[in-house]
């Protein structure tokens, strides 16, 4: 009986897909999240033989998605796009209608892309240590800019006042480019961008990085030192992206799926469309995604928990 069913998933497997994908993104067309699920859907139409659509549900800092997600079929026709927001909802909601680790499957980790830490050039500091022996002077007192309570500029800042031993007044904008605009025009002095947003606005000199908040630097802008290079050992906060299906997805399919996607993010182009956003491809197995996710959840609960955030 074993054998036969075996037998049934791996023709099951061979003969994926017969219809269409749905790939959910839980953000508008056009920001990092719905630009990376595209250029993969693209690839995996030609390559599959069948659409992939990307399906924008935006709303509830991408849970409304999830949401959706959680509750299709695990047949296989249904992919989540997920980022490092998702790791950040499950401790900082309370009340959330799905659960990311208990309620997906992991597929694979897409790319990663990191946060600056930057500030208006009228701000006297010229490295992050000037900065945090600034603020330890001001306590309270200098506000920094973030895309929105519980956002991942929220949480690197929240990370960093952590194990900087420093506080820091937050200012949530309605998205990155509202709060990358604010700290142009010196309505704030200190900002959390993703790469995306900040590599323009520090390449024109309307905003001076201090340091890249990922575990290494940015080919982008190599000369500015890690967080953890300037004084914060330890200190590594990326927003990557990634793709789950609905717990109970047959393995052979999302098997078959994984493969897929790591030879495309190996293809020169989508590489060269990744590094113009300042992302690095990752790959790898679903295993070492799930990992991945496990250990991001444990991180931020402690954040979340240590700094009294969360909704």
């Amino acid at each position: 009986m074993l054998v036969l069913t075996a037998a049934a998933m791996g023709a099951s497997a061979q003969s994926y897909p017969v219809k269409s994908i749905r790939f959910f993104v839980g953000y508008a067309p056009g920001g990092g999240t719905d630009i990376m699920a595209r250029a993969v859907a693209a690839k995996l139409t030609e390559s599959l033989g069948q659409q992939v659509v990307v399906d924008n549900r935006p709303g509830a800092n991408a849970n409304l998605a999830a949401e959706i997600a959680a509750k299709t079929p695990a047949d296989g026709y249904t992919v989540l796009m997920i980022s490092v927001s998702h790791a950040i909802s499950k401790p900082f909601y309370r009340k959330l209608g799905y659960d990311i680790e208990r309620d997906f499957t992991p597929l694979i980790e897409i790319s990663v892309v990191p946060q600056f830490v930057a500030v208006h050039p009228s701000l006297p500091v010229k490295t992050l240590q000037e900065l945090i022996a600034l603020a330890k002077k001001r306590p309270g007192q200098i506000p920094f800019a973030s895309s929105g309570d519980g956002s991942p500029e929220h949480i690197a800042a929240e990370l960093l006042k952590s194990m900087a031993k420093i506080d820091m007044i937050h200012v949530p904008y309605k998205g990155g480019s509202p709060a990358a605009l604010a700290l142009i025009s010196g309505e704030v002095a200190i900002g959390f961008n993703t790469a995306p947003v900040a590599i323009p606005h520090i390449k024109s000199g309307r905003i001076k990085a201090l340091a890249v908040t990922g575990a290494k630097r940015n080919s982008a802008l190599p000369d500015v030192p890690t967080v953890a290079e300037s004084g914060v050992p330890g200190y590594a906060m990326n927003t990557w992206y990634g793709a789950v299906m609905p717990a109970g997805t047959p393995a052979a399919i999302v098997s078959k799926l994984n493969a897929e996607i790591n030879k495309i993010i190996k293809m020169p182009d989508i590489r060269e469309r990744f590094a113009g956003l300042g992302a690095d491809p990752v790959g790898g197995s679903p295993e070492q995604f799930g990992a991945n996710i496990k250990s991001e959840v444990a991180k931020f609960t402690k954040v979340v928990r240590d700094g009294h955030l969360g909704q």
